[in-house]
C-alpha cells in the first residue's frame, strides 16, 4: 500500500468504520483444484479471503502475487481505499505489497458482493512459500499509526501453489472464471533436444464469453530453470460459457535437462510494472515418448512451426530397373486451430538396424499449408538392390532445421512383409486425391501390335481432371505385370496440353514383349513419376515414382473388320469407302473417299501412330502400302488444301487419290481380276490389323 500524506490519510480514516480484530479460518478447498488458503473478518456479515499466493523468480529476487477478495456482507459499501495487506515472512521481516495498477478502478465493494484484489512484492531469493504471513489492514483513527491488523494468515506446510496434473484450477479473467487443466503430455528426443509439447484444455466455467488473455507459458524444472513455449491457438481465442478449447504449447530444452517433475508455468505480463506475474502452475504429467511407431498408429512431434501428427499409411516395394524403390505412404496432420507451415521433412530408411538407405520426401499435393484439422499426404521414396533381403525395416522422419543441422522427429518400424500394391479393377477407377491435381483414372482398352520379331502391347488410359481449373496430366511411371511377376518397364506417352475441368487425357501405355509373351491376366501398375524428389516437370526423366496402383487390364482386342468404314482406332472412327481403281500411261491410281470423325473432345499424344493402307493385288501383280501420320488428322490453324498434300483430315472428303507409276502395269491389266486393302495401325514399327476388304479392278464400291 503507497502511503498518502496526513491530510488525505484523516479524510480516509473520518469515513472509514470501526471494526475489530478477528479470528482467523484454516485453508480450505474450493472443488475446482485450487484452494483458499484462509478468511480474516472484517464485520460479524464481511471478511477478507486469501485466495491464492504465487512465487516466481524475478532476476535476482523472487516475485511473491497474492490474490484476495474483500466480500461485503452489510448494508453499506466498503471503501476498497480503507484496507490493505502486509506481507512479512515467519521470522518478522516485513516485505512491501502494492496493488496492481489495473486494480486502481476498484474503489468500493457494494453490499451482498466481493471485489478480487491483486497485490504483488519482492522477497529475497532464500523466501519459500510456506515463510510467508499476510497480514490484513485497515485503517483506524485511535491507534498511534493509525492502522490495525485485523488477522493474519499464515502460509501451511501443506499448501502449494502447483495444481497436481490431474486436477484443474480456476483462472479469473475479468469478472469470469475459467478451468484449466492438462490433457496430455507428449515429448519426443533428437540428439540434442527434448521436444515437449503440453495440451491444455480451457473451459468457461462462467456466464459470459471471453477473450483469453496473451498469458506466457513456460516448462520449470525443479531446479527452477525456466523453458519457454509456444502457444499455437491462443491469440484472440474467444471461448463461450460451457466451452471448452483445447491449445498446444511446444519447445525445446537441452537433452541433457531430466525430464522428471515437470511443471508448467502460466504468467501474464503486467505492461503498466513491466514484470510477468503469475497466473497458474501445474504438476505435468508422464511424457508419453514418440521413439517408434507401427503403420497406422499416429504419433505427434513439435517443429519449430508447431505441432503435427504423422502417420505411416504403407511402405511398399517397388520394381525400378535393375534396383527396388522402398516407398512408404505418410500422412501429415494439423490438428489445431491455426494453419501450420509445411515442415522442411527429410529422412532414411534403415534395414535390420544397419543399413542406412537415404531417401527422399515428396510432396505430391499442391499447397503451400495444412490448414486447421486437415492433412497432406506426402510419400518417402529410396533405392535398394533388388536382390536385397532383410528382416526388419525402421523409417526415420527427420526435420531439416539448416544445411548443417537435421532432427529426428519421429520414427515407424516394421516387419519385413510390405503392403500388397491397391488394385482396382476395371469398373473401380482410381481416383489421385492429391490437392490441386484430382485426377480419376480408368483403363480403356488393351491391344497387342506385332512384327516379325517381337510384339507391342499398349493400354489405354483415361485420366479425367477432377479440379475446377485447367491442369496438367500427371506425369507417370509404368509397368506391366505379367502373371508370373515377371514386371516390364512400360513407356507413358505424355500429354503435352492441359486438360479442362471435367475433361480427358488419353494416356498410351506401351511396352516391348517378347513375341508370343501371353498377357492372360496381366495387370499394369502405375504411379507418380518423380524426379530428384519432386514430382517430374513436363519434359523431365523420372528416377523414381510413388503412390503406385495396379489395375485389371481388360480382353485384348482381336477382332478385325470385314469392311473400312466405321473402324475405331479411339479416339477416331474412320471410314473409308467408295473405293476406284484406274490404270493410265504407266500409271495407277487408287480412289476413294474418306471420313473421319472424333468421339468427344481429348487431350492424347498419337506421335509415332500411323494408319496403314496395304493394297495387294489378288493375283500377285501389284502390292503397295501407304501410311497417314495420325497426329495429322487433327486441324491446323492457317492449313489448306494445297498444304495438306497426301495427308489425311478429320472430316468428310472426296476423291482422295494414291498414284503409283508402274510401266508395265498397262500389259497386265487384262488379267486383274480383284484386289484386297488392309487397314492397320502401326506404333514402333509394331502393327495391329483392324480390317480388311476385297474388291473388284476398274469398278467403284460402295
Amino acid at each position: 500500500m503507497i502511503m498518502k500524506s496526513p491530510i488525505m490519510k484523516l479524510a480516509a480514516l473520518a469515513f472509514s468504520i470501526s471494526l475489530t480484530l478477528s479470528t482467523v479460518t484454516p485453508a480450505i478447498a474450493n472443488g475446482e483444484g485450487s484452494a483458499i488458503i484462509g478468511k480474516v473478518s472484517i464485520s460479524e456479515q464481511s471478511y477478507f479471503e486469501l485466495k491464492q499466493i504465487h512465487l516466481t523468480t524475478s532476476q535476482n529476487s523472487k516475485l511473491a502475487v497474492i490474490h484476495i477478495s474483500i466480500h461485503n456482507g452489510g448494508s453499506s459499501a466498503l471503501k476498497v481505499i480503507d484496507y490493505w495487506i502486509r506481507l512479512k515472512n515467519k521470522s518478522g521481516s516485513q516485505f512491501p505489497a502494492r496493488s496492481l495498477p489495473s486494480d486502481k478502478d476498484k474503489t468500493y465493494v457494494a453490499p451482498g458482493s466481493s471485489v478480487d484484489m491483486t497485490y504483488y512484492a519482492n522477497v529475497n531469493e532464500n523466501t519459500q512459500l510456506q515463510d510467508l504471513v499476510v497480514e490484513f489492514m485497515n485503517w483506524d483513527l485511535n491507534r498511534t499509526k493509525f492502522e490495525r491488523v485485523l488477522g493474519e494468515v499464515s502460509v501451511p506446510d501443506t499448501y502449494t501453489d502447483v495444481t497436481p496434473s490431474q486436477e484443474g484450477s480456476i483462472l479469473r479473467v475479468g469478472e469470469t472464471d475459467l478451468k484449466a487443466s492438462i490433457k496430455k503430455l507428449v515429448s519426443n528426443k533428437n540428439e540434442k533436444y527434448l521436444v515437449p509439447t503440453v495440451y491444455l484444455t480451457l473451459e468457461n466455467v462462467g456466464a459470459n464469453a471471453i477473450t483469453i488473455p496473451a498469458y506466457l507459458f513456460s516448462i520449470r524444472t525443479p531446479e527452477g530453470l525456466l523453458y519457454p513455449l509456444e502457444a499455437k491457438g491462443l491469440k484472440d481465442l474467444a471461448i463461450k460459457p460451457k466451452e471448452s478449447k483445447e491449445i498446444q504449447l511446444s519447445g525445446t530444452i537441452p537433452v541433457a535437462v531430466s525430464s522428471d517433475h515437470w511443471e508448467l508455468v502460466i504468467t501474464e505480463t503486467d505492461t503498466d510494472l513491466k514484470v510477468n506475474l503469475p497466473v497458474a502452475a501445474f504438476q505435468l504429467p508422464a511424457a508419453t515418448l514418440n521413439q517408434g511407431g507401427s503403420i497406422g498408429k499416429a504419433y505427434s512431434f513439435t517443429s519449430k512451426s508447431g505441432v503435427y501428427t504423422a502417420e505411416m499409411n504403407a511402405l511398399y516395394r517397388l520394381p525400378w530397373e535393375d534396383q527396388d524403390l522402398v516407398s512408404a505412404d505418410i500422412t501429415l496432420s494439423n490438428k489445431g486451430p491455426d494453419t501450420l507451415s509445411i515442415p522442411n521433412l527429410t529422412g532414411y530408411f534403415l534395414l535390420d538396424d544397419a543399413v542406412k538407405i537415404e531417401a527422399n520426401v515428396v510432396q505430391t499435393a499442391n499447397v503451400v499449408g495444412i490448414a486447421s484439422d486437415s492433412s497432406l499426404n506426402l510419400q518417402m521414396v529410396g533405392k535398394i538392390p533388388y536382390t536385397s533381403k532383410y528382416s526388419r525395416m525402421k523409417l526415420v522422419l527427420q526435420e531439416k532445421e539448416s544445411d548443417t543441422v537435421t532432427t529426428d522427429v519421429v520414427e515407424f518400424t516394421s516387419q519385413s512383409e510390405l503392403q500388397a500394391i491397391p488394385f482396382h479393377s476395371l469398373d473401380q477407377p482410381y481416383i489421385l486425391d492429391d490437392a490441386g491435381r484430382k485426377t480419376g483414372f480408368k483403363i480403356r482398352s488393351l491391344n497387342r501390335y506385332t512384327s516379325q520379331a517381337s510384339s507391342l502391347v499398349i493400354a489405354q488410359v483415361e485420366a479425367t481432371n477432377m479440379e475446377k481449373r485447367y491442369t496438367a496430366p500427371t506425369k507417370l511411371v509404368a509397368h506391366f505385370r505379367a502373371a508370373d511377376g515377371t514386371v516390364l518397364p512400360a513407356s507413358v506417352a505424355e500429354v503435352k496440353n492441359k486438360v479442362s475441368p471435367n475433361g480427358t487425357a488419353l494416356l498410351n501405355v506401351s511396352a516391348s514383349l517378347p513375341k508370343g509373351f501371353s498377357t492372360e491376366n496381366m495387370h499394369l501398375i502405375i504411379g507418380e513419376s518423380v524426379t530428384e524428389g519432386k514430382l517430374t516437370e513436363s519434359g523431365g526423366k523420372p528416377d523414381s515414382y510413388v503412390k503406385p496402383v495396379a489395375f485389371m487390364l481388360p480382353e485384348m482386342k482381336v477382332d478385325v473388320k470385314d469392311s473400312l468404314k466405321n473402324v475405331i482406332v479411339y479416339p477416331y472412327q474412320i471410314s473409308l469407302y467408295q473405293f476406284g481403281t484406274m490404270v493410265e500411261n504407266s500409271t495407277f491410281t487408287l480412289k476413294f473417299n474418306y471420313e473421319i470423325s472424333r468421339e468427344g473432345y481429348l487431350e492424347t499424344n498419337v506421335d509415332g501412330h500411323k494408319l496403314v493402307l496395304v493394297f495387294e493385288d489378288g493375283g500377285g501383280e501389284k502390292s503397295f502400302e501407304k501410311s497417314f501420320e495420325m497426329k495429322d488428322f487433327d486441324p491446323v490453324e492457317g492449313e489448306t488444301p494445297e498444304t495438306v498434300g497426301t495427308k489425311l483430315k478429320i472430316g468428310k472428303h472426296e476423291n482422295f487419290k494414291i498414284q503409283v507409276t508402274d510401266a508395265d502395269l498397262i500389259f497386265k491389266s487384262s488379267f486383274l481380276k480383284q484386289y484386297k486393302l488392309s487397314l492397320y495401325e502401326e506404333y514402333q514399327g509394331q502393327r495391329k490389323l483392324l480390317a480388311t476388304q476385297k474388291a473388284d479392278w476398274f469398278i467403284t464400291t460402295d
